[in-house]
């Protein structure tokens, strides 16, 4: 069977189409959460209204300080003033639809298993774009940095945090991996042969985060279908540091945020439209993944090779 996903016109979604079932389904399928946890892990969920406005903080003032903050006899404070830019902003109405022949139907639970499928595609579209959208903001990356037997990837890290620091003010409390530059440290550890070495090749990513003062490591392995034959890694062979909490805040100083509109059943709606011989299975949902603060954010590219 060839069955053909494409992008949803939005005349067709009414309330008769609409399905509470499967749209809890989608809400609520455990196979989801890795893929969840890795979108929240770069750009923390915001839940907002359609249109909605935050403020970008002006990060000089954010760290201003003064030596005449002495009040005078029968005078007033010095008075001062925190500016920002407010920002409009509305999320973007995405979904799939797939359609399914009723000849080529198997088992009592099709719908769901052909929901699954959509919702996995539609996070995974929104982890690739929060990947790209972290790499626009991303200082660094270029040129790729040779990794050998000689290296210190420890230190180029720490090197590349610090970096991020001194841009912020704010140091970075989250370290995002790519499976392949993960893969690249530990070989790079595992061929030098001595006790630190060794420990450090060994380092858990929780351990490695302790290490760098940081709140989190995390490594992403997830691939997408890259060309007809080929698939190829999310982030690869590069390593970020930025800073993002998980808060219900619009304006704290995350580097990302996905803002979405949740639903009255959750963050997907699902739409069914039966046909005699097929059904349309529609899944969509509202959000919009913003740098809400442009500072402090790197990248480091690695590579195998000789040092220069």
């Amino acid at each position: 069977m060839e069955n053909q996903i494409n992008t949803a016109t939005e005349n067709k979604f009414t309330a008769s189409t609409f399905s509470s079932a499967l749209t809890q389904y989608s809400t609520a399928w455990k196979e989801f959460a890795p893929l969840m946890e890795q979108l929240d892990f770069i750009a923390p969920a915001i839940p907002v209204g359609r249109r909605f406005e935050f403020k970008r903080s002006n990060n000089a003032q954010a760290f201003y300080s003064e030596t005449d903050d002495v009040r005078a006899i029968g005078s007033e404070f010095k008075r001062v003033r925190y500016d920002g830019e407010s920002v409009n902003e509305k999320t973007l109405n995405k979904g799939l639809t797939i359609r399914v022949d009723h000849d080529e139907v198997a088992g009592v639970d099709w719908q769901e298993r052909y929901v699954e499928i959509l919702v996995t595609r539609l996070l995974r579209n929104e982890l690739r774009r929060a990947i790209s959208a972290l790499d626009t903001i991303s200082l660094g990356g270029t040129p790729a940095t040779n990794w050998n037997s000689a290296s210190n990837p420890d230190g180029d890290i720490r090197t590349m945090i610090s970096a991020a620091a001194d841009s912020s003010g704010v140091r970075p409390n989250r370290l995002l991996f790519g499976e392949a530059a993960w893969d690249l440290r530990m070989t790079v550890y595992e061929s030098q042969n001595n006790a630190v070495a060794f420990k450090a090749g060994a380092m858990s990513q929780s351990e490695l985060a302790a290490k760098f003062l940081l709140e989190s490591c995390s490594v992403m392995s997830s691939r997408y279908q890259s060309a007809p034959n080929q698939k190829s890694q999310i982030v690869g062979s590069s390593i970020y540091a930025f800073y993002a909490q998980n808060t219900i805040s619009k304006d704290e100083p995350s580097n990302l945020k996905r803002f979405y509109t949740p639903t009255e059943d959750g963050a997907f709606r699902v739409y069914c439209d039966e046909h005699a011989k097929y059904t349309d299975l529609t899944v969509e949902h509202y959000s919009s993944i913003i740098a809400t603060s442009e500072l402090g954010a790197r990248k480091l590219t690695v590579q195998e090779g000789d040092s220069e």
